[in-house]
């Protein structure tokens, strides 16, 4: 018997709605606390009296930037930082917040201006007390004395403890002399020390009475008003640089230079007329790290900086990218988009999530940073905290910079190199930023010991093997059954299922135990090698750190990268639109299971994934998170905020599309008319019966 089927009963099931972003709100968002600063920042910055000129000499350079710090006076966006007292306002992330967002109308100027308030302003305020306050910020946030942050020298960078410049005290006579003793002493890399400087807040080791009280900051004019050098004091130009040439940056020395001992920035220690010592902090170690900690902002700006200039070129490289056709792979007459092929999604959209995760986690940070400034968490605990943060995000972002900056460029071919599209002299303005204010691996080193620190501390006195279990079994049995990790079954269960073997691992919960797992492990690893270091001689423990450097790093990288996911994923938390909250998780996804495909030869070694799994994670990216974030390219870099006067390259700004605008219309008008040539290979015609 025939089994009639009503089909007409049937109402066909409706295709389920895609997100919509909501990108106003996404900017918002992205924009973080300060975005009233950011915006004011921006509209300055987008003003033909601040952007840079293309072809300048760097005669022409510096002084255009010396202007523009005068321009910045004039606007009142120097003062947020400094003392009320002095005409301030006290608001440390807004002022951080808006010269980051300088960097969009040039390098060089983000860049001086932090040299002039930043770090030779900032230098002065946290490292003097009021009396100095009073008697030099003003001319300092007016730029009536341009200064120069006088720490580097040539032969020390990163090991500030060790510089080679003196200042002795002279009893005698109350005064400081300073001097650099040989040629590596000498002061190196300085902004503003070629040509503009009038002054330095030079660092040297402070004698008195015979003792090394270690590294002290002292305010020391350097030239007249006619820039003219002060006796004792003389300097090179650093000349022509592979980037930043709008700053004067220069050398100093000083032979025999007195200053008064009043010039000795002293909030964390002084000297008596007598020449008598003395200090609120007694250890010398942690006096020494308390004074660099009060000038972390110039890490917190890097980081920042760093963000903008990739939001920059992921605007620049997917508007051209949506634009751009080449081949015809799908059409016999149309040829494709770039951006549709998914190798350019591959190049661009993994790197537009790392910008988005970069962006929160820098929120996090600057948020931190005000918190401790502002005096609302400001212990101990929260500034080491920082400086830690600090430590670990700027390395990350200004790597990624420099890599997204160069994928950019070569996603843009030829029209990329061209200096007009900014993407080549971004890259290399910001090539410096990985050894600024600290070379990044040195920082991660300064990481990786906190992490160290920490977990010694958790496991003080335990055995080999407790710690050897705490390797081993990092994640409980629960939280394995609950997310799906599973080791030792791990390649029958995911065999043959990608979809399966790969939604283990897509939830939030799985992805920070995942990333979690790694930075414990590598640090319990670390520990366990190092655990009879301070057993043996100076020297051999001194070896045996050394052979685990690069581990230390490696981990240390582990924890940034945990960190701004961590930051991203609570965004995406925050995110009250569903649409957009979802497309965010997409987004998110693909930075946290990229960072897992990315250290998949680690998860494999150590057990934590199965080579299904890992297969799975790179075909899911491929085919599923790629094509889905494909349709939402330019509705996430929109949200970027950047007007086409900051953007300023013209193949982001429809130059492309005109041309490939043009030349389809051609092809087009060719076809309906018939006289488009022949093929040589055309397909035959058909034979008539």
């Amino acid at each position: 018997m025939s089994q009639t089927i009503d089909r007409t009963s049937k109402v066909p099931a409706k295709a389920p709605e895609k997100p919509t972003v909501d990108v106003a709100a996404l900017g918002q968002r992205l924009l973080g606390r300060w975005a009233d600063e950011r915006r004011a920042s921006r509209e300055l910055s987008a003003t033909p009296a601040m952007q840079r000129i293309p072809g300048q000499t760097m005669a022409e350079h510096r002084e255009r930037v010396l202007e523009q710090l005068r321009i910045l006076v004039e606007s009142k966006a120097v003062h947020k930082a400094f003392p009320k007292n002095v005409g301030g306002l006290e608001d440390h992330g807004g002022n951080i917040a808006q010269f980051e967002e300088l960097l969009l109308a040039d390098p060089s100027l983000q860049i001086k201006s932090g040299v002039q308030w930043g770090l030779f302003g900032a230098a002065v305020m946290h490292l003097g007390t009021e009396k100095h306050h009073e008697k030099w910020l003003p001319g300092i946030m007016s730029l009536e004395i341009p200064g120069a942050f006088a720490m580097t020298e040539t032969g020390h960078g990163s090991d500030v403890s060790a510089v080679g410049t003196t200042a002795t005290y002279d009893e005698a006579t109350g005064e400081f002399v300073i001097n650099t003793p040989f040629r590596a002493a000498w002061k190196d890399y300085l902004g503003n020390a070629a040509l503009h400087g009038e002054a330095a807040v030079v660092f040297a080791q402070l004698i008195t009475k015979g003792v090394n009280h270690g590294v002290h900051a002292f305010y020391v004019p350097i030239r007249d008003k006619d820039k003219n050098f002060l006796p004792g004091i003389g300097g090179e130009d650093d000349g022509l640089k592979g980037g930043l040439n709008g700053i004067d940056n220069g050398r100093l020395h000083f032979t025999d230079v007195r200053v008064p001992c009043e010039n000795l920035l002293n909030r964390y220690g002084d000297v008596a007329e007598d020449g008598t010592y003395s200090s609120p902090i007694a250890s010398p170690g942690r006096r020494f790290f308390t004074m660099l900690g009060t000038l972390v902002q110039g890490r917190v700006s890097l980081d920042g900086a760093s963000v903008v200039a990739s939001k920059l070129a992921m605007t620049i490289a997917i508007s051209y990218g949506s634009q751009r056709r080449q081949f015809t792979a799908a059409s016999d007459t149309e040829e494709e988009v770039i951006l549709d092929y998914q190798r350019h999604q591959r190049r661009l959209l993994p790197r537009l999530a790392e910008t988005y995760a970069m962006s929160f986690a820098h929120d996090v940070f600057l948020e931190k940073f005000d918190a401790v400034f502002s005096g609302r968490e400001d212990t101990d605990e929260d500034r080491q905290d920082l400086e830690t943060l600090a430590a670990a995000l700027k390395p990350l972002s200004t790597w990624a910079a420099l890599d997204i900056l160069q994928e950019a460029r070569e996603a843009c071919g030829g029209n990329g190199f061209l200096a007009e599209n900014r993407l080549t002299q971004l890259r290399a303005d910001l090539d410096i930023y990985a050894t600024f204010e600290g070379d990044n691996n040195v920082l991660l080193q300064l990481v990786a010991k906190r992490l160290l620190t920490d977990y010694s501390r958790k496991f003080v006195g335990a055995d080999a093997g407790a710690l050897a279990q705490y390797v081993a079994g990092q994640v409980g049995d629960a939280t394995i059954n609950r997310t799906g990790l599973r080791k030792l079954a791990q390649s029958i269960v995911d065999f043959g299922s990608t979809a399966r073997s790969v939604g283990y691992v897509r939830d939030a919960d799985a992805q920070r135990q995942l990333l979690t797992d790694r930075v414990q492990t590598m640090i319990a690893e670390i520990a366990g090698r190092l655990r009879d270091a301070n057993k043996l001689p100076k020297m051999e423990a001194a070896q045996l750190f050394n052979s685990n450097q690069n581990a230390l790093i490696e981990a240390a990288r582990a924890h940034g990268e945990l960190l701004q996911w961590e930051a991203f994923t609570e965004a995406v938390e925050g995110i009250e639109d569903a649409d957009t909250r979802q497309v965010l998780t997409w987004l998110r996804d693909l930075f946290g299971l990229g960072l897992i495909e990315k250290h998949a030869a680690w998860y494999l070694i150590h057990g934590r994934i199965s080579a299904q799994r890992a297969q799975a994670i790179t075909s899911y990216i491929d085919d599923r998170l790629l094509p889905r974030l494909r349709e939402y390219a330019l509705p996430l870099i929109a949200a970027f905020e950047l007007s086409p006067e900051l953007i300023g390259a013209p193949i982001a700004l429809g130059a492309e599309k005109e041309r490939q605008d043009e030349a389809r219309a051609y092809y087009a008008h060719q076809r309906e008319t018939g006289t488009a040539p022949i093929p040589e290979k055309a397909p035959a015609k058909p034979v008539r019966a």
